[in-house]
């Protein structure tokens, strides 16, 4: 159950300074995310609890791959099965051994306050047993339900430190000192992360993306339906025998209808590509807009160096003004000349003239190898024409073994054959 009000498991002392970069790759979300769809279309009973693997070099974290865990209840605590935990873990560490990984942390689903003290078990386990530095990344499902498309990834990655526990005081009561340590807690920070995809990864995401984005449902009942009426026709008689065949063929026209309009794999990749295509044109589309918009509602001042005397001051208000992002137009505006040349017609002439010495090689290219084919030919002919020439000799002098005459020339394969 989420806590109300401020999380007390958050620490409430300044953003992380300790310089953790953590590395998330997209195949952990894959699986993450895979993991939850099972364990809800099953309706499986317990948390969704998994490990984390990858490297961690000084400050630097990588989390890289990710698998599901065996859960145990231990004195009214969910805690991981320490025995199953170990020997998957000795696998999946054999499993990947260039690059050698490691635990690195765990996932779960949290809410968008943060951990709970349900969590904390599992979390000390980790800490005492595994990894002293190990981190949480937290799947916040409500962030997903409510649609934000576009937008941050519905997860958050914690650090966890071991702060003094304070005492809140009531206002003007002052503090005791006592000798000694101060007890110390579990706080959770939030980390900042960045997406690394690699070039396999990349490969599998986009297929998985197709797939999902082109995955429809096949229903069959309308068929069985139609073949329950089938047989049903068929019971009652003779008589609707004619009826049963035109409704065989209606049956069947209507399923050669429906695998017409199923996309084959080259559809649904072209299909993709457009999509993305124009998905593409109108962020373009939309971000040109909001700059324009800017612009045009900047003071007067910034949009013109002269300022007519005969307007009046009004009491618009202006956008305020950001002279960073105004130098990053201008940046914009300038790199653009590079895109489109100055000169177009000298830049369609030098494109023409390119062109034709592309055309021209290609047909050079086409005679060359025509003349070649020409020549095979006229060798080939020569040696059919000779072993012709030989062969009506051998047949007038009586044979190629000459019974009467003389031998005149080598036997081809022709003499044989006859």
């Amino acid at each position: 159950m989420a806590i109300e009000g401020p999380n007390p498991l958050i620490s409430t002392q300044k953003s992380s300074d300790s310089g953790l970069q953590v590395a998330l790759h997209p195949l952990v979300l894959l699986t993450i995310s895979d993991y939850i769809t099972r364990h809800t279309l099953r309706q499986q009973k317990g948390p969704v609890v998994g490990a984390l693997l990858g490297q961690q070099n000084g400050r630097e974290i990588t989390i890289e791959h990710a698998f599901e865990c065996l859960l145990a209840e231990a004195e009214d605590e969910i805690v991981l099965n320490q025995t199953w935990f170990e020997e998957r873990l000795q696998q999946m560490k054999d499993v990947h051994k260039v690059p050698a990984l490691d635990l690195v942390g765990w996932y779960t689903i949290l809410p968008m306050s943060g951990p709970q003290p349900v969590h904390l078990p599992i979390h000390r386990q980790i800490l005492h047993s595994y990894n002293e530095s190990a981190i949480l990344l937290g799947f916040h499902p409500t962030a997903v339900l409510e649609g934000s498309a576009g937008g941050k990834l519905p997860l958050t990655i914690y650090e966890s430190n071991y702060e003094a526990e304070e005492t809140p005081l009531a206002a003007g009561e002052d503090k005791e000192m006592k000798d000694g340590e101060s007890q110390l807690a579990l706080r959770f920070k939030e980390l900042p992360y960045s997406v690394e995809t690699g070039e396999a990864e990349m490969i599998s995401v986009d297929f998985v993306a197709r797939g999902g984005g082109n995955a429809t449902a096949v229903d069959g009942t309308a068929k069985k339906a139609a073949g329950e009426k089938t047989e049903t026709s068929s019971d009652k008689g003779k008589g609707k025998t004619w009826a049963t065949k035109k409704s065989d063929e209606q049956d069947t026209e209507t399923s050669k209808a429906d695998e017409q309009h199923i996309l084959s794999r080259e559809d649904e990749e072209l299909i993709a590509s457009l999509t993305a295509k124009a998905n593409a044109i109108k962020m373009l589309h939309a971000r040109i807009n909001l700059i324009a918009i800017y612009l045009q509602n900047l003071p007067p001042s910034y949009i013109s160096n002269v300022v007519p005397e005969d307007v009046e001051p009004t009491e618009k208000k202006y956008t305020p003004v950001n002279h960073s992002i105004l130098r990053s137009i201008q940046a914009l505006l300038t790199r653009l000349s590079l895109l489109v040349p100055a000169d177009a017609v000298a830049f369609e002439r030098e494109l023409m003239s390119e062109q034709n010495d592309v055309n021209l090689v290609s047909l050079l290219s086409t005679l060359t190898q025509s003349i070649k084919d020409v020549r095979e030919t006229g060798r080939k002919f020569a040696i059919v024409d000779t072993q012709k020439t030989m062969k009506s000799k051998s047949e007038r002098s009586g044979g190629p073994w000459g019974g009467g005459g003389s031998f005149n020339g080598v036997i081809g394969v022709g003499d044989l054959l006859t």
